[in-house]
């Protein structure tokens, strides 16, 4: 299954596929209807205490990947949640998320142990 990022405060489009929030928290500003989502999976988000560490500061980046990807290693929800992509026969994952700062965010790091997951 391919897996895309996009951010919250862009537009959706049917190339989306199957549309997962990917945050604890939703996006300020936008909508349900706006967002488009077939679901908001929270249980792949950092933990509250992780995300709070981490506050968005690049200098602790690489340590908050490595704690996330713990988190998510020792979850059952980034499995659960390509199960229900792949179910939903849309061919495309796209992993919606609300940060300003692209490449410096856990989602990056969701995409990366979802695409080592077998589909």
């Amino acid at each position: 299954m391919e897996i895309v990022i996009k951010r919250a405060y862009e537009q959706a489009s049917d190339e989306d596929g199957y549309r997962v929030l990917v945050d604890r928290l939703w996006p300020r500003g936008v909508s349900k209807a706006r967002a488009a989502l077939d679901e908001w999976c929270k249980d792949v988000a950092p933990s509250p205490e992780l995300r709070v560490w981490f506050g968005h500061r690049p200098e602790r980046f690489e340590e908050f990947a490595a704690r996330y990807a713990k988190e998510l290693d020792a979850s059952g929800a980034p499995a659960a949640l390509l199960e229900r992509a792949a179910a939903s026969g849309k061919g495309r994952l796209t992993l919606v998320y609300a940060a300003k700062d692209a490449g410096n965010d856990h989602v990056t790091v969701l995409a990366d142990r979802l695409s080592r997951l077998p589909a």
